[in-house]
């Protein structure tokens, strides 16, 4: 294989550099979004928490309007998963997924109902038509058992409300989404669904992934997107005279944009106390990248919960969580007092930063901690 090659401690600062999380960056919320592509948004403070960690100064309200006015969109796209994505990616990185949300989505505990995939194709037109202002998932379930003509079964709205390209609307405080969502139609109009269309939509996901994750392999493709391999590898082929191709770790090979940021090894990370479910987490097939083998079982519950992590140093060294007093940072290995120092500066930000919206976030994720391994645990004082 010809190219470049990079190693593993190159491809974890390209992706910090990619994502601000080496330094900082003066952005809107908006375009912060845009710049790191998607954010998980499965729990509704993780993309304002991973804000923080790579915008100067960050204003949650900037978020909080970014949602109202549009400009930035939730909604259920890659892994099948909420992600928090620029309104101007969504069409794209949704019809690529279509086919994944239609096998995945209008399958047997869908036809369980007495509904077909016929009939969802059927409903999604009116479904959109009808959210086109915010509607609650009781409002929802009602339209739908007028249209059927009878109280919809179970299984009916779980898959045409995740099969339907709808947008999660803002609800309540104290992050723009609470726990009861609503739906909203998106503002860009319907959305192509033909395999060529979806196609051309994945080559441009790739394109966008690159931007904000690369160098990456087939198999991180795959991951990112949940499609198969064969889908990735094809999309990749497509645009091989747009991209470089580099020899990663054990010779594997990767794919990047030519003049995107590959920062050597050498560059300072400085620490941070990453959102749970944070996406340079969860991005890639190979998730040592940041997130050290040892630790993986720890920090990825069997459920999937993904918990809040300290990142030192680039990598995954431990977890926190917020208690009375400050933040409770547990290390997974000995760290330095300087870093102890960096994390302790970060955790009085994050309780200021916490303050005014929730002191407490993550509190109903609480019982993983009675299941941690022996680790050196401090509490780490907020602002005085």
């Amino acid at each position: 294989m010809t190219g470049t090659r990079i190693t593993a401690r190159g491809l974890n600062r390209s992706t910090l550099a990619r994502q601000l999380l080496l330094r900082r960056e003066p952005l809107g919320a908006a375009e912060g979004v845009r710049r790191v592509v998607a954010l998980q948004a499965q729990q509704p403070a993780s993309p304002y928490v991973a804000l923080w960690n790579r915008l100067t100064a960050f204003d949650p309200a900037g978020l909080d309007t970014a949602f109202a006015d549009h400009r930035v969109v939730k909604a259920t796209m890659m892994r099948l998963t909420l992600h928090a994505v620029h309104a101007d990616d969504h069409p794209a990185f949704r019809e690529a997924m279509h086919p994944v949300v239609r096998a995945s989505r209008l399958g047997s505990r869908f036809t369980a109902s007495g509904l077909t995939a016929a009939d969802a194709d059927a409903l999604v037109p009116r479904l959109l038509q009808f959210a086109d202002r915010p509607r609650t998932t009781a409002e929802c379930e009602a339209w739908l058992g007028e249209q059927l003509g009878a109280p919809p079964q179970a299984g009916a709205w779980w898959g045409l409300r995740q099969y339907t390209p709808l947008l999660h609307a803002p609800t309540a405080p104290p992050w723009s989404f609470g726990h009861r969502p609503s739906y909203i139609a998106p503002r860009t109009g319907p959305l192509r669904t033909d395999p060529a269309a979806s196609a051309a939509s994945l080559r441009t996901l790739v394109l966008r992934y690159l931007s904000g994750f690369g160098p990456a392999s087939v198999a991180d493709v795959a991951q990112f997107a949940m499609v198969t391999r064969t889908r990735a590898r094809a999309a990749l082929v497509d645009l091989a005279e747009r991209l470089e191709r580099l020899e990663g770790p054990e010779n594997v090979e990767l794919f990047d944009l030519p003049g995107a940021p590959r920062p050597d090894g050498a560059e300072p990370a400085s620490p941070r106390l990453m959102a749970m479910w944070d996406s340079v987490l969860l991005a890639y097939a190979d998730r040592g990248r940041v997130l050290p083998e040892a630790y993986r079982r720890t920090v990825i519950r069997a459920n999937g919960d993904v918990l809040p992590t300290l990142l030192v140093d680039g990598y995954v060294a431990g977890v926190w969580r917020p208690v009375a007093g400050g933040i409770e940072a547990t290390a997974f290995h000995p760290l330095p007092e300087e870093v102890w120092d960096g994390l302790a500066a970060e955790a009085r930000s994050l309780v200021g930063f916490l303050a005014g919206r929730e002191p407490e976030v993550y509190r109903r994720y609480g019982h993983w901690w009675s299941r941690l391994p022996d680790a050196t645990v401090r509490v780490l004082p907020g602002p005085a």
